[in-house]
């Protein structure tokens, strides 16, 4: 057995500030009234991380990187059958990698309505005047109405896929994603977590935050 270490710390507090930022925009878009300027604020931070993670996925830690876990048809086809590699037990497995970018998109989709939104109560997206009427309408519905039901559906089945691994599978991927380190039964090269790509992370998810912050900006000015 070896044990290597396979989420670098920027991916995993990517990973839990990811949750609770979720967890905070459910509760916030129920509760209503003034909590909705949190749920602005959350909503910003969502799309800071998800920038962070798109670049992140170029030039992080091995297992975090995009090259390290996108499988062609053929390879999740075999893995459904039973047929994996080992190496699909040390990172994203193919059906991790079909739960990891249905996630990103569905929140890029989710925030990206939210910008343009409008509930004409208590809420408007910064970017609304900057299309239409019909956009922000349909935007808003899709927001409040379809989007927010499939973040819940993908992240109840994540956990579900989680307990299912965790029972059925005899793999923990909670553990990892706390300590960065896992043991596996290949020898595999583990991802660079130093001082220095920590600090890479810091810069690149400082300059997404403030494209964010600039992107923002945009619909208060002249406004």
């Amino acid at each position: 057995m070896h044990t290597v270490r396979v989420w670098d710390l920027p991916t995993r507090l990517f990973h839990w500030a990811l949750v609770g930022c979720v967890i905070g925009l459910v509760v916030t878009a129920n509760v209503g009234g003034n909590w909705m300027n949190w749920h602005l604020r959350l909503g910003y931070t969502v799309l800071s991380l998800l920038l962070f993670r798109l670049v992140w996925g170029f030039v992080g830690g091995r297992w975090s990187r995009f090259s390290s876990f996108i499988y062609g048809p053929a390879t999740v086809l075999a893995y459904l059958r039973g047929d994996g590699r080992p190496e699909h037990r040390v990172g994203h497995s193919p059906l991790g990698m079909l739960s990891v970018l249905a996630l990103l998109c569905i929140l890029l989709a989710q925030v990206g309505t939210g910008l343009i939104a409008d509930d004409e109560i208590a809420y408007t997206g910064p970017l609304v005047r900057f299309v239409s009427g019909e956009t922000i309408s349909q935007a808003s519905s899709y927001h409040k109405n379809v989007g927010k039901f499939i973040v819940i559906g993908l992240v109840v089945l994540h956990l579900l896929a989680i307990a299912f691994y965790k029972v059925v599978k005899k793999d923990n991927l909670v553990g990892p994603m706390v300590s960065g380190d896992k043991t596996v039964v290949v020898p595999v090269p583990s991802a660079r977590d130093t001082a220095g790509s920590r600090i890479v992370a810091l810069v690149v998810f400082g300059l997404c935050a403030a494209a964010v912050y600039g992107l923002v900006s945009l619909g208060h000015l002249n406004g």
